[in-house]
Formats: structure tokens, C-alpha cells, sequence
């Protein structure tokens, strides 16, 4: 597959699903700072990949994959504080690790394929 827009990479579509996931899932949180952290990092993960396509550059858009590689361990790190305190039960907290996994596996495919 060729990809010619941000929007044909796989771990950009994946974030994407990812962070209408946690939107949907959080909407009722009241812990707001909490809720807006988690979500901002996870639509981090998103953006960071579609601005390192726009650069042109395959150092710079490696530089934003890895950002974005960042932003989904913080999604992670923050995934195990939402199962502890209980915003999410454990289906769920699951579902996005399991999201957070596989869309850092693409990333590191990525990143090879570019050096390559």
C-alpha cells in the first residue's frame, strides 16, 4: 500500500479510534484534570503523526513518531491510574492498553522502515 496522506497510516487511524475510545469512555469522569491529561495524551499520539508526515522529511517525521511513541506510554502509565481508581473497570482499562500495544508496535515499524 502506498501511503500518500497522513491519513492512510495505519497507527494514525488507530490513535484516532483510540482517542474517540477514551472520549466516549471518560465523558462522565468528574475528575476533570485527570480526564482532559489522558485525553490530550492520546490526541497527541494522533497529531504528532500527521504533523511529522507534513513536514517532508523522513528525520523529521521519525522524530514526531517517536514523540508519538512517548505519548502512548503516557497514555499507558496513565491507563493503570484509571483502573486503580476505578474510572474505568478492567475490560476496559484492557481494550486501551491492548489499543496503546499495537499502535506502538506500528510506530516502531514505522520508524524502522524509514531508516531502511
Amino acid at each position: 500500500m502506498n501511503i500518500i496522506k497522513f491519513e492512510d497510516v495505519i497507527s494514525w487511524q488507530k490513535s484516532k479510534e483510540l482517542s474517540l475510545y477514551l472520549y466516549n469512555l471518560l465523558k462522565s469522569c468528574r475528575d476533570y484534570g485527570f480526564r482532559d491529561q489522558l485525553q490530550r495524551a492520546s490526541v497527541s499520539i494522533m497529531n504528532n503523526i500527521a504533523e511529522g508526515f507534513e513536514r517532508r522529511s523522513s528525520k523529521e517525521l521519525i522524530n514526531f513518531l517517536y514523540i508519538s511513541k512517548g505519548s502512548c506510554g503516557e497514555v499507558r502509565s496513565m491507563l493503570y491510574l484509571a483502573l486503580e481508581l476505578k474510572y474505568i473497570n478492567k475490560d476496559e482499562y484492557l481494550k486501551c492498553n491492548n489499543y496503546c500495544l499495537e499502535i506502538s508496535r506500528l510506530l516502531a515499524g514505522f520508524i524502522k522502515s524509514l531508516y531502511n
